[in-house]
């Protein structure tokens, strides 16, 4: 990735977390507050950092999702899209006055409104606002109101709710379209990191504009009217027209519909040479430069000579060395031990000395379970025949959390290793599942928050097949769970009701040879037999389903928990029953409940006799015939309302459902003398008699 320029060190503004003692990625930076410590506010600094240029993939990153629709989830894919944040619009230099060679550069989307532009609003991270300030009247007050509003850490998340803050630099900036003479802001909203730092504030077409115009008095001015409906007026105006529409007080492009004025506007800044249409992105390049012992070493030396050299392939791995200090303060830890430090160029064996920052660990997730394919490979990453036989991964599990971190490096690591002809696909995973949390007092279990329950307690109180069993029962897997110890009870109640559910016949059933792949017989089996079978067959066909397309287990356990009242509801056990179907029923149950409980039934199939453990079993095959109910209830309703019910047998065809609900009793009053317009019949489950 180095030699290919994808990875590469520059000077650059930061994130970084006092508490972490390192940087972090800008996808770690929540709401202004490191991704690991909610109360902690991270700072701005400028240092020399590793980055990879996912920039370079951002396209491909966007357009290759047409390739996990329908395998990924929606919310997923709409939180990358919004993060890569690609927005085709059209840059606009505004020359500074009486700073002769100075303009400021501003990015917009709507530049249909720039007649409508009051003022420029930039960062006060700016480049040029030193030179700006400098000779302006006022300038020390200014220098101050600065400090402050640099001390103020604003992210991309605040800027919708954060209060509206700034100052007049005492600048003016020219429009190239009007000519007109707009004042210069500092503003707390504009952020030096996304588009150019700088944006020409329109308060009567945007809603941050219209607060900051609100505040501190700046001029409204409508140059978009609606389509229809009643047109605009200042007075009137109680917030921002954001929407498209026709241009006003616009010069030669007032009557254009916005997006003609967009394309014709564009076209003459490029024109006129003080602007042109341009595509930009909210992504930026992945730091992974980490101030932390435990993690990659990065495989850079330094040499006066050679400059930045990469340790070649017969010196990997740079190992982490053992005899350092973890102190919690300054620099990388790293950066202390000499004998990590001091170190060979391997250009020209004079001095140099190592890297000391790790990398994120988020490089290693990002393509582990391409390793994983051939583990022990102490001459590659991985043969790619082995690769390829696997991927792209057919279901992968992983948190809604990670959907602009974990999930997306992933993607761009897989093309770059495309592009560098270890892989022929052009995405890791093709299936995506994203799990709910697991909750408590309606915030998220983590270590760091000190509000786990420990699985091992769990496991020494209930049991580890309780825990198992109560978490998949308690929410769908894609749901929260909020965690509760007296709900778990249920979940052990159910497993003990099996327990002596099947000890109580297992003595006299262990003796009984059945296999399950073969059919049963039930030409002359009992009621009973058949309601017992039915049920099986019914309950198995639901799970498997649940395994193989929804994935709701929680359904999967209220089933099994269905299917044991029905067989306790059948005791006494040993009448109208034949041992052998008693014998299947139970095995049937222990294979639908193994997946869930596999230590306790483990424990129950050795009980009723087998001497293969439920690892060996295939899992049973169910069988429609045997599933399906012998009788139906079937609604009869008369003009949509609901006037009866009544019980047909399975495989009636819908002229005898429809003759039988019309001559029913109940029925043949209420349309007697009536012109019946249609029957409409829903097989097995209504009849619905349209009357004149």
């Amino acid at each position: 990735m180095y030699e290919k320029g994808l990875a590469f060190r520059k000077k650059s503004k930061v994130n970084w977390c006092p508490a972490c003692c390192t940087v972090l990625a800008n996808e770690q930076v929540i709401d202004g507050f490191c991704w690991r410590h909610e109360t902690t506010l991270v700072e701005s600094r400028e240092l020399e950092q590793w980055f990879f240029r996912i920039t370079q993939y951002s396209d491909q990153l966007l357009d290759d999702m047409k390739q996990l629709e329908g395998g990924w989830p929606e919310r997923v894919l709409s939180m990358q899209r919004n993060w890569i944040g690609k927005s085709r619009g059209t840059r606009v230099k505004f020359a500074v006055a009486q700073m002769q060679g100075t303009a400021l550069e501003v990015f917009t989307t709507r530049v249909d409104t720039i007649y409508g532009a009051t003022a420029i609003a930039i960062s006060a991270a700016h480049p040029m606002l030193d030179r700006l300030l400098e000779g302006v009247p006022g300038q020390n007050a200014m220098s101050s109101q600065l400090k402050a509003l640099r001390q103020k850490s604003m992210r991309a998340a605040d800027i919708a709710t954060a209060e509206k803050e700034g100052f007049f630099t005492g600048r003016f900036a020219v429009n190239p379209y009007s000519g007109a003479q707009i004042p210069i802001w500092v503003a707390n909203f504009v952020l030096a990191e996304y588009g150019t730092g700088a944006l020409m504030c329109v308060p009567a077409h945007d809603e941050r504009d219209y607060e900051f115009a609100e505040k501190y008095h700046l001029a409204l001015k409508i140059v978009v009217q609606p389509l229809g409906g009643t047109p605009l007026r200042i007075d009137r105006m109680s917030e921002a027209f954001t929407s498209h529409g026709r241009l006003v007080d616009s010069g030669p492009y007032t009557g254009l519909t916005s997006d003609a004025a967009i394309e014709k506007m564009t076209a003459d800044a490029a024109a006129k040479g003080f602007g042109a249409g341009e595509t930009t992105y909210r992504l930026k390049d992945w730091g992974v430069s980490r101030q932390r012992y435990w993690g990659t070493p990065i495989p850079i030396v330094y040499c006066e000579k050679d400059g930045i050299v990469a340790v070649p392939d017969d010196q990997l791995p740079v190992k982490l060395p053992e005899n350092v200090k973890l102190t919690g303060e300054g620099e990388s830890p790293l950066a202390s031990s000499p004998e990590f430090v001091n170190t060979t160029c391997p250009k020209c064996d004079g001095p140099a000395r190592r890297e000391t920052d790790t990398m994120d660990t988020f490089v290693d997730s990002s393509w582990y379970f391409y390793r994983y394919t051939d583990a022990h490979n102490d001459q590659a990453l991985f043969d790619k025949a082995k690769a390829e036989y696997w991927f792209p991964i057919d279901q992968y599990v992983g948190g809604i959390t990670h959907a602009i971190l974990h999930l997306l490096y992933s993607r761009f690591f897989c093309k770059v290793m495309r592009d560098l002809g270890l892989v022929q696909h052009d995405e890791p995973i093709a299936r995506l599942f994203t799990q709910g949390m697991v909750q408590k007092g309606g915030v998220a279990m983590s270590k760091s928050r000190g509000n786990v329950v420990g699985a091992i307690d769990m496991a020494e109180k209930y049991g580890a097949d309780t825990g198992r069993m109560y978490t998949l029962f308690a929410a769908p897997p894609e749901k929260d769970l909020e965690w509760s110890e007296e709900a778990i009870e249920g979940s052990a109640r159910f497993l003990n009701k099996v327990y002596r559910l099947v000890a109580r016949h297992a003595g006299r059933l262990s003796a009984i040879q059945t296999d399950l792949t073969q059919q049963t017989d039930i030409t002359n089996a009992t009621a009973k037999e058949k309601a017992l079978i039915r049920k099986a067959h019914q309950t198995l066909k639901r799970i498997t389903n649940d395994y193989d397309v929804r994935w709701h287990f929680n359904t999967s356990v209220a089933l099994l928990m269905e299917y044991v009242n029905l067989i306790h509801a059948s005791e006494p056990l040993d009448a109208e029953i034949s041992p052998m179907i008693l014998k299947r029923v139970l095995d049937v149950l222990v294979l639908m409940l193994s997946p869930m409980a596999p230590h306790i039934s483990e424990e129950l199939w050795q009980m009723l006799g087998h001497t293969t453990t439920l690892t060996q079993e295939k899992w049973p095959a169910y069988r429609d015939e045997l599933a399906r109910e012998e009788q139906f209830e079937v609604i009869i309703q008369i003009n949509g309302r609901l006037r009866g019910k009544m019980l047909v047998d399975d495989g009636l065809g819908e002229n005898e459902t429809r003759e039988r609900a019309l001559t029913d009793p109940r029925i043949a009053v209420l349309v007697d003398g009536k012109e019946i317009v249609k029957t409409v019949v829903v097989p097995k489950k209504l009849v619905n008699i349209v009357l004149r």
